[in-house]
């Protein structure tokens, strides 16, 4: 078991299996060791987390949201690295959408609950570059989230 794997075992997270692309795109794509991650939707356990910041969510449910993402760009890295999520080096960027209002502007707060959550697992690894901004996301989503990696 991976060190980092070890840790998500100790959060009390297991990495799910990869979904299927919804429409004509790929997972991820390795560019020598850089690894860019489609966006990863808010969903957990009991299916999509669906809602509007600013409307029908608080800050605290959008986080969470925000952290389903984050595990889900795991899982996508994971199988990127070959199933070897200890060949993770560093998390390099995250672009983040919220669905919300048009006067709700605290974007970087729900987008906090991926960032805190990586910079948790990985250390200072998981510190990176980011973009928070408010959307229209698909299927009501509350949150979706795209990365990029370092890899070895």
């Amino acid at each position: 078991m991976s060190k980092y794997e070890r840790k998500l075992s100790e959060l009390g997270i297991i990495l799910p299996d990869t979904p299927v692309p919804a429409a004509n795109y790929i997972p991820f794509v390795k560019v020598d060791n850089i690894v860019y991650v489609s966006g990863q939707i808010s969903i957990g356990a009991d299916g999509l987390i669906k809602g509007v910041l600013g409307g029908d969510m608080s800050i605290e449910d959008g986080r969470f949201a925000a952290r389903q993402c984050a595990i889900n760009l795991l899982t996508q890295v994971k199988v990127a690295c070959d199933g070897n999520l200890d060949r993770l080096q560093r998390v390099v960027k995250l672009g983040g959408f919220v669905n919300s209002n048009p006067n709700f502007s605290d974007q970087p707060q729900v987008i906090n609950g991926a960032s805190d959550f990586l910079v948790e697992l990985l250390g200072d690894p998981g510190r990176h570059a980011r973009t928070a901004v408010g959307a229209v996301l698909p299927l009501g989503v509350a949150v979706e989230i795209d990365g990029i990696f370092l890899i070895k």
